[in-house]
């Protein structure tokens, strides 16, 4: 073997670029260290053979007379430039991706190209012997003509270094340019991609996003601001608008205390008064399941306080309508009852008030008389690993103690008032025959303390503990 070394150095030099470029891409991650010192050792082998079969890359092969010999030392030198702008380029890749990430990726780029520039110039120079002076101004008129071809890609190139430099945004971000909202996906030299909320891929040229106003949803990191507005008659007073807004912002578990959401009169005119709740939320996913809520939760508050959503046709509320025959329409379970049943469940439904901090049910008590929530914000805790946690919040039109009247049981989570609250209460011992007699509304209640049993089981479970990973490797990473 090291007498085959010796007698055939050159065709040991192809062998290693060829053993070189074979490992590269067996070996998957480009930042693993083993695979850089591979790739260094492999150049510093093949360095070795050619200096000591006398091929220095900064002269010309020595071999002119010998026209096989002196092409085959002249690609070696030529692939010994190349090979270490390959190799230098990768170490300083690896150390940028370790300490700017992948925002780098351009900078690294651009950098690489310089680096391949000036070798390729250089073993044109000192291989072939050509005149650098005249390799330069041949390289400057090119760049120039291909320069003026490529003015638009270009653009976009210097517009992407200038935007991974000053990072408005960075991969995985949510962010808007010129109201195109979406999540970063990739920035290339040319163009940033996004994926709208539609599923849809949006490519963006970097100049024209350089230029662009940039909204990034996603600084800070952990929190992310959300609106919604609502339109009303301008008849209604603001004072009790507003109150209504708080009680449903306040009925939106999702919506972080800080910073403090708010509401605000946005808009009026003749024809309408718009508000606006706005807040933020932990994460970008909640968003929308927030926003939702908030539109119902404002519908039912609003409604609650005797205002309805500004719509192009006013309605006339019904005569002689009292409060405790609406929620008995809204509600999903009494809907089905006939007016005269409604009429006369009204007269049975007795309004009481909780101020805010008051519990309305404890937690394993069997009630003996059905709520139905008024007005107002209703908190419900729940108790894990011996510590008590909110697990929900409950508006006008829902039901409590349900478990009570069906069963004679008792639901494990507390109730209180959040807000200033008004119920109406209706006894078991009127509601209990309705519901041996109207079977539809005795599985709907059902069916909603099913729901509630299973959902209270679901948060207060045990969560499995992971087991400890036992052997010899986790032996010696313990002790490394």
């Amino acid at each position: 073997m090291l007498s085959f070394l010796t007698e055939h150095p050159l065709i040991c030099a192809m062998v290693l670029i060829l053993i070189d470029l074979g490992l590269w891409r067996l070996i998957g991650d480009n930042r693993n260290p083993w695979k850089l010192l591979l790739r260094v050792t492999i150049f510093a082998l093949y360095s070795l053979l050619l200096f000591n079969e006398g091929l220095n890359p900064m002269e010309p092969p020595p071999w002119a007379d010998n026209v096989p010999l002196h092409l085959a030392a002249t690609g070696l030198q030529i692939g010994w430039w190349l090979f270490g702008a390959r190799m230098l380029t990768v170490l300083i890749g690896a150390v940028m991706m370790q300490r700017v990430g992948h925002t780098g990726r351009l900078l690294q780029d651009l950098l690489g190209a310089v680096i391949f520039l000036i070798a390729i110039i250089a073993a044109l120079a000192y291989v072939l012997d050509l005149p650098v002076k005249g390799v330069l101004a041949t390289s400057g008129a090119l760049a120039i003509i291909v320069g003026l071809a490529l003015q638009s890609t270009l653009s976009d190139v210097f517009s992407g270094i200038v935007l991974n430099t000053t990072k408005p945004y960075q991969l995985d971000d949510y962010i808007s340019i010129d109201g195109m909202e979406g999540k970063v996906t990739d920035i290339d030299w040319r163009a940033t991609r996004m994926q709208t909320s539609q599923g849809s891929m949006a490519v963006i040229p970097n100049s024209l996003a350089a230029k662009a106003k940039i909204i990034n949803f996603s600084r800070p990191s952990d929190i992310f601001g959300i609106s919604i507005s609502v339109e009303l008659s301008p008849h209604a007073r603001p004072n009790t608008v507003i109150d209504a807004l708080k009680r449903a912002m306040q009925g939106c578990r999702l919506l972080l205390d800080e910073p403090a959401p708010n509401v605000a009169l946005k808009n009026a005119s003749s024809t309408g008064v718009e508000y606006e709740i706005s807040g933020f939320v932990a994460s970008m996913s909640e968003k929308r399941e927030v926003r939702n809520q908030l539109y119902d939760l404002a519908y039912r508050h609003l409604q609650a306080s005797g205002i309805n959503l500004l719509s192009s046709v006013e309605l006339d509320p019904p005569v002689n309508l009292t409060r405790q025959r609406a929620l008995l329409d809204s509600s999903p379970i009494f809907s089905t009852l006939r007016q005269e049943e409604k009429d006369t469940f009204s007269q049975n439904m007795t309004l009481q008030t909780f101020r805010a901090g008051e519990t309305i049910l404890e937690g394993g008590e069997v009630s003996e008389h059905l709520f139905i929530i008024e007005s107002g914000v209703v908190s419900v805790t729940l108790m894990r690993h011996g510590a008590p946690f909110e697990s929900g919040r409950m508006g006008p039109g829902e039901v409590i103690g349900e478990a009570g009247i069906l069963t004679d049981s008792a639901l494990p989570a507390q109730f209180s008032a959040k807000t200033f609250c008004g119920l109406y209460r209706i006894e078991k011992s009127y509601l209990k025959p309705c519901l041996d007699a109207r079977h539809d509304i005795n599985d709907a209640m059902q069916a909603l303390l099913d729901y509630r049993l299973h959902k209270a089981k679901t948060l207060t479970q045990e969560l499995p503990v992971a087991q400890a990973k036992k052997g010899f490797l986790q032996w010696l990473r313990n002790r490394v």
